[in-house]
């Protein structure tokens, strides 16, 4: 079966946010170190728009979230808090969230984004040119860069496509260079 049956059947062919049926997609929720069901949602195009796009946003619309944050699947509850983290300023998001509980790993995995923290405490990551960094972006390196624990070297204008921001260090963040898995310095790539 395929992730979006797969969804369709746990969620009964509904968003799993709004219970809207309306355009469906697989939503897969950032950051995604295995792809499939367990990372990933069903979810109407209302709830996709105003996830990517915060200017889109309709903070009525996610009222729905008072029973979408009971589900029982991770992924769900991660997107959840993330919304209400995002809508807190208006108040009742405030009260569904000191509702809410995830387990630690579950907690860690919503704040991978950086949603519920305030912006004064956010770590930004810069290629060499100042240029802001985001997870799923693709950046070249910038001068030849021996792999750490193989003998490999990464040459210049090397294309590292999807990276994960590191949380802690504004510095690093991670890639693969061929097969392998590595941990790259910020100022020695520069963003596609």
């Amino acid at each position: 079966m395929s992730v979006l049956s797969d969804l369709e059947a746990r969620s009964g062919s509904t968003c799993e946010l709004c219970t809207g049926t309306n355009n469906l997609e697989v939503f897969e929720v950032e950051p995604v170190s295995i792809s499939g069901v367990d990372s990933s949602i069903l979810a109407c195009q209302t709830c996709r728009t105003q996830i990517e796009d915060a200017e889109q946003m309709d903070a009525n619309h996610w009222r729905c979230l008072n029973d979408s944050m009971w589900s029982e699947y991770d992924s769900v509850k991660v997107v959840v808090w993330r919304m209400l983290s995002r809508l807190k300023s208006e108040g009742w998001p405030k009260d569904l969230l000191d509702m809410m509980y995830l387990e630690p790993e579950v907690l860690e995995w919503a704040k991978a984004t950086g949603e519920g923290v305030a912006e004064a405490d956010k770590i930004i990551h810069r290629d060499v040119n100042g240029v802001i960094l985001e997870n799923g972006d693709s950046v070249v390196l910038i001068k030849d860069l021996k792999i750490k624990g193989s003998s490999q070297v990464a040459k210049q204008g090397t294309a590292v496509r999807r990276i994960s921001l590191d949380r802690e260090n504004a510095e690093y963040i991670e890639g693969k260079v061929g097969p392998t898995l590595t941990v790259i310095i910020t100022k020695y790539v520069k963003k596609i």
